[in-house]
C-alpha cells in the first residue's frame, strides 16, 4: 500500500521527523533551493502540510498545492497561517493547543522573576568577579505587586494561578469580561498598564493586536514598569519598546518573542533592562514530544477520515 504524500514546511525533532518518514512519503520543503519549482513539482495530488507556527503556511503556498485540504501546524499561534484563505478554500487548520500552556506560563513567570529581581544581571556580576566591589544594587519584589495579564485565554489563566501563589493583584485585558474569574477586568489595556507593575502579554497575534503595546501604553505602565512577553513579537511595536529601554522610560522587559525571528534588532544585545529568550517558552522535551504527537494524531484522523482532534474553528481576523 503507498504512502500518503505529505509537505513537510520545516524539519520537526529528529524523532518526529523518523517516525512520519515511516508513515507518509515526506517531501522536505525546507531543503528545497527554489521552493516554487519544489511545490509545482510535488504539490499536485499533496492533500496535507505539515508545518509549524513561526512558519505557517501563506496564501501563495497553499495555491501552489491545487489538492491541499489540512494544513497541520506545530505549535499553538496561526498568525503565521493565511486563515480567511484556508476558509475560502475550505482547506482545515489544526494547531497544538493545551499541551505547551503550563510551559509557557512557567516561562512568563521566570521571565517575570528574572526581570523583577535582575537575576541574570546578577549572575554576570558574580562571574565577573565584581562582587567585591560590592553588592550589585536593590532589585525589585515580585509578591503581593500588580499585575496585569494582556489575554485572558489558556496561557494567561495558567500565570494568574502562579501569579495567585505569589500574592498578586491580578488585573487583565481581553475582548470580552469572563464571568467565571474574580480578577480585575479592564477594557482597555492602556488603562490596565496604568494601574499595574508588571504587564504580562498573553494574547495571540491577529489585526486587533497587531502593534497594540505602543508609546500609550508603555507610558502608562510607567518608569517603573515591567513588560513580559511570551506571545508573539509583532504585538509590541518594537522601535517603540527599544527607545522606552534605552531611555529607561520603564524599568524593564523580559521576552522570548521578537519580530523577524531570529534576526532580532541588534539593540536589543546592547541593552542592560532586558532579557532575552530565542522563543524557548513551549521548548522543554516534555512538550516538543507531546506537540509533535499531536499533530500526527490531527494527521492520522484526516487520512482516516475521523474527527480531528484540534481544528480551528474559531473567528478568523
Amino acid at each position: 500500500m503507498s504512502k500518503q504524500p505529505l509537505i513537510v514546511v520545516r524539519p520537526y525533532t529528529p524523532t518526529d521527523m523518523a517516525i512520519l518518514e515511516q508513515t507518509y512519503d515526506v517531501y522536505r520543503l525546507w531543503e528545497a533551493t527554489d521552493k516554487v519549482s519544489f511545490l509545482r513539482k510535488f504539490g499536485p495530488g499533496v492533500r496535507a502540510l505539515a508545518t509549524d507556527g513561526e512558519h505557517g503556511a501563506d496564501a501563495a503556498t497553499m495555491d501552489l498545492l491545487p489538492d491541499l485540504e489540512l494544513v497541520a501546524s506545530f505549535g499553538v499561534g496561526l498568525d503565521a497561517i493565511d486563515l480567511s484563505h484556508a476558509r475560502r478554500r475550505n482547506i482545515r487548520v489544526t494547531h497544538t493547543p493545551d499541551v505547551l500552556t503550563e510551559d509557557v506560563a512557567d516561562m512568563a513567570f521566570g521571565l517575570l522573576l528574572a526581570c523583577a529581581r535582575r537575576i541574570p544581571q546578577c549572575d554576570s556580576y558574580v562571574r565577573q568577579g565584581r562582587w567585591l566591589e560590592g553588592g550589585p544594587g536593590l532589585t525589585t519584589r515580585v509578591w503581593g505587586k500588580r499585575l496585569g495579564i494582556l489575554g485572558l485565554g489558556r496561557v494567561g489563566r495558567a500565570v494568574a494561578t502562579r501569579a495567585e501563589a505569589f500574592k498578586l493583584e491580578i488585573a487583565y485585558h481581553d475582548r470580552c469580561r469572563f464571568d467565571d474569574v474574580h480578577y480585575r477586568y479592564f477594557d482597555d489595556v492602556a488603562a490596565l498598564a496604568l494601574e499595574v507593575d508588571f504587564l504580562v502579554i498573553c494574547a495571540s497575534a491577529d489585526t486587533d493586536t497587531r502593534g497594540l503595546i505602543g508609546s500609550h501604553v508603555l507610558d502608562a505602565l510607567g518608569h517603573d514598569g515591567m513588560l513580559i512577553n511570551v506571545a508573539r513579537g509583532a504585538i509590541v511595536d518594537e522601535p517603540v519598546l527599544l527607545r522606552y529601554l534605552r531611555e529607561h522610560l520603564i524599568a524593564g522587559a523580559a521576552l522570548d518573542v521578537f519580530h523577524n525571528e531570529p534576526n532580532i534588532a541588534r539593540e536589543f544585545g546592547e541593552l542592560d533592562n532586558v532579557i532575552l529568550q530565542p522563543h524557548q517558552s513551549s521548548a522543554t522535551k516534555e512538550t516538543r514530544a507531546s506537540m509533535g504527537a499531536l499533530v500526527r494524531d490531527n494527521l492520522s484522523a484526516y487520512f482516516a477520515g475521523r474527527p480531528l482532534l484540534t481544528e480551528f474553528l474559531g473567528p478568523v481576523r
